[in-house]
């Protein structure tokens, strides 16, 4: 049997807050020495009702700092709490090597939150973009009873041990993109998630291997608006 943890199944369960909400802007939550992870508050939250939550991943290479543009206009307007942690080596573990300190890490980024915020466990999203694209859609399909949306753009691989819940997938790829081209990345992935039986939106793009802010706004809104399918 496969150890739940190498596998990349997380810890993190729902919980009441316990520490006071920080006050709105960017964080770090004080977590890890180097690469902390970093926490964007909207304005004018209310602590006390279940808000909903992105947690955001970086690209090969990358850092919170790097993608929290993606999404963070967003967030702020729209208000739900935005979570970039940060993997310890330049990608994501399951890139390199397989599950390991990453899911630590975010657990703990989780935990984190979780502990200042009550979270809304209906709309709990994993997305990113390249690696973190990849990393969300591991992380997301394991993690389904916790996760109730993927967002996730230009992804280079699909790779799943456990698939827990029926999270919502909304998968974007660009027709230019010459460093993941979507001929053996997005298409096969959409094929199989929706043979899986997944509720999956795709959206092809002409663009290279970039987001394309049109279809990042068409993702929130998916992410916003759509109730989550019981697991």
């Amino acid at each position: 049997m496969i150890d739940p943890s190498l596998a990349g199944c997380l810890a993190f369960a729902h919980r009441l807050p316990t520490r006071p909400a920080l006050p709105p802007g960017r964080h770090a939550l004080g977590l890890f020495p180097e690469r902390d992870a970093l926490l964007v508050v909207p304005p004018n939250l209310d602590p006390r009702r279940p808000t909903p939550l992105v947690v955001l991943f970086h690209g090969g290479g990358g850092s919170a700092g790097k993608i929290l543009p993606m999404l963070e206009a967003h967030a702020q307007v729209q208000g739900f709490l935005l979570l970039a942690p940060q993997s310890l080596f330049p990608t994501w573990d399951l890139v390199i090597a397989g599950h390991g300190p990453d899911r630590e890490r975010l657990d703990a980024a989780l935990a984190a939150v979780a502990d200042r915020y009550l979270l809304d466990s209906g709309r709990l999203a994993f997305a990113g973009h390249s690696d973190g694209g990849s990393y969300t859609l591991a992380m997301g399909l394991t993690n389904g009873h916790l996760a109730t949306h993927l967002i996730v753009s230009s992804a280079g691989f699909l790779a799943v041990q456990v698939q827990r819940g029926a999270p919502r997938i909304f998968l974007s790829h660009g027709t230019r993109d010459a460093q993941i081209p979507i001929e053996r990345s997005a298409r096969p992935h959409a094929a199989l998630l929706q043979g899986a039986g997944y509720d999956l939106t795709y959206v092809e793009y002409d663009g290279p291997h970039a987001y394309d802010p049109a279809v990042v706004d068409r993702a929130v809104a998916f992410f916003m608006q759509e109730s989550a399918v019981a697991a």
